[in-house]
């Protein structure tokens, strides 16, 4: 699969950082998406081996050092025996550009996904699971349907007590996801004004690069318990990352 410009930026902006003393086993769904197919990429460059979920005919889409197992995302039965012998399980499943429309689709496709992969990560022991959530709570009443399936999942992995790290973005923005940049000057507003600080704060912008390495932190940097990672961790991912693994190697 040929690297775009975006992709080739992003890995020499990662190969500057020190990487990890400890290789992961990663088994992704999502992994042809906006997200997966970024994030892919960064994972192997960093010297963990990855394995993702696909449908059949996808394979041509991946890296071709990312092993390839086919199944459907909301039967976890139809890839249980492909997950090991991974450590840790990122699910990135979802209804591509989601908007207040899709409420139906929301849980026929987020909902069951998460679910069934949680599941069957409980039921296999998972070591770490990784949930990529939406930020909350939130004002914006067009997108409750999608917030409240959200939560919903996270609720599940909850009551699962698996080992998790919750990843909470907003917005995302990146190639084909550009359009909120008009936003800005409102957002530094609205986080200098002490009444909307928080709330700004919480659902911030975020950019492709920076959610990618806060899921490298998270790979790297495994969870005991639950984790939540917010907007304002998402943003400061790049300094986490350089500093754990410059730890690792003093």
């Amino acid at each position: 699969m040929p690297a775009s410009i975006s992709d080739i930026r992003r890995l020499l902006k990662v190969k500057v950082l020190p990487k990890s003393s400890e290789s992961r086993r990663v088994f992704i769904t999502g992994g042809t998406g906006y997200i997966g197919s970024a994030l892919i990429p960064i994972l192997l460059e960093r010297g963990h081996r990855v394995r993702a979920l696909l449908r059949p005919g996808s394979k041509a889409k991946m890296p071709a050092d990312c092993e390839v197992v086919s199944g459907n995302a909301l039967d976890g039965h139809s890839y249980r025996q492909f997950i090991r012998p991974a450590d840790t399980f990122i699910h990135l499943v979802g209804v591509p550009y989601p908007s207040p429309a899709k409420g139906a689709q929301f849980r026929a496709v987020d909902l069951v996904s998460a679910r069934e992969a949680i599941e069957v990560c409980a039921e296999l022991g998972m070591h770490h699971f990784i949930y990529l959530s939406v930020a909350q709570p939130a004002p914006l009443m067009v997108m409750k349907d999608y917030i409240a399936v959200r939560a919903e999942c996270e609720q599940i992995l909850q009551k699962r007590r698996l080992n998790a790290t919750i990843v909470r973005p907003w917005y995302v923005l990146g190639p084909g996801h550009n359009w909120p940049y008009a936003l800005l000057p409102v957002y530094k507003l609205c986080e200098w004004l002490p009444f909307t600080r928080d709330g700004a704060r919480r659902l911030g912008l975020v950019t492709l690069d920076q959610l990618i390495l806060a899921l490298v932190e998270a790979v790297e940097s495994p969870a005991q318990g639950s984790r939540i990672v917010a907007v304002p961790e998402i943003r400061s991912a790049q300094l986490h990352t350089s500093s754990a693994a410059t730890r690792k190697t003093a």
